[in-house]
């Protein structure tokens, strides 16, 4: 019977943690594994990337039931861009089928920044209705035109945000919409400034947010300074303190220090009210994660849950 560990974890106060891995362009099942196995034991849930870039890979569908079999839990990404909502909701049915629990409800990158920019995209619906549609599935055990569905997915469903520096016209509005619409956890892009995001969440806490879905924030180890500086450059919304960048810069090994800052914010992390796990990501750095969770208490703390719960 498909369960989501990670809604068990989250619901028993658990700070959790996260991670990513990309499907490769392969199609054999040895190659998810060889690039996600090193997560498997070290966190609660690995996120399954879902055509990222605009560029095909192997399916999220495949890519999430495959580690499954392999007893890693998924949280499968979903975009709206390429599939209508019929797909869609075939797949939801289909990821439950897989003992895939979770999903992460996506708009998706741009066509045109992808390798294949003359591809149609479908956008049938936002990440909003499809989180609407995944609810309505999980919770009447209907398709949205009232037709049953026997057994009925009981989907963890999820939803992004992007934490930033509240100004005089900040509104909860969009996030009140998606949790009405059945969003139960948010994953957040990452989130290297500490005062920022603890000026957020204190926004988000006093507006009942995190009392109604659960924040699980992003972060990720910088393979080195010249990363960093590219994520302020290229990454929406996302800040890279200078003092962060020159403590790279002066460090004698790069990717070392990437890995020690990321360690001093989760534990930072760990102490904002409203924050119930973090969320590790980067391009192709699952050893680099899997090496982060076991350097940080965190890792202690793991194996200490599972023994007493």
């Amino acid at each position: 019977m498909t369960t989501s560990s990670l809604k068990n974890s989250l619901e028993k106060g658990k700070f959790v943690i996260t991670a990513e891995t990309s499907p490769p362009d392969a199609a054999d099942e040895n190659t998810v594994i060889a690039r996600a196995g090193c997560l498997k034991g070290m966190v609660d849930a690995v996120n399954v990337t879902d055509g990222a870039g605009a560029k095909p890979h192997m399916s999220a569908l495949a890519a999430s039931a495959i580690l499954a079999k392999n007893g890693i839990e998924p949280v499968l990404q979903f975009t709206t861009r390429d599939r209508n909502r019929l797909a869609i909701q075939g797949d939801l049915i289909g990821a439950w089928a897989l003992n895939i629990p979770n999903i992460l409800c996506l708009y998706g990158d741009d066509i045109k920044i992808g390798d294949q920019p003359d591809a149609m995209k479908v956008h049938d619906i936002d990440s909003r209705q499809l989180i609407e549609t995944a609810k309505i599935m999980k919770e009447e055990g209907t398709f949205p035109t009232g037709r049953k569905i026997d057994p009925k997915p009981e989907i963890f469903i999820g939803a992004a945000d992007l934490p930033r520096l509240p100004d005089k016209n900040f509104s909860v509005d969009g996030l009140m919409k998606k949790i009405s619409s059945g969003a139960n956890f948010f994953q957040t892009q990452y989130a290297f400034d500490i005062d920022i995001l603890k000026k957020y969440m204190s926004v988000l806490n006093n507006e009942g947010i995190t009392e109604k879905a659960y924040y699980i924030v992003g972060l990720g180890p910088f393979p080195s300074a010249r990363s960093a500086k590219w994520m302020n450059e290229n990454l929406f919304g996302v800040n890279v303190p200078e003092h962060v960048i020159k403590r790279m810069e002066n460090s004698d090994d790069e990717k070392k220090e990437g890995q020690t800052i990321c360690i001093e914010l989760l534990e930072q992390f760990k102490e904002i009210k409203g924050i119930s796990g973090a969320h590790l990501m980067g391009p192709r750095q699952e050893k680099s994660i899997s090496e982060i969770v076991q350097k940080s208490n965190l890792n202690l703390l793991y194996s200490f849950y599972f023994i007493f719960f």
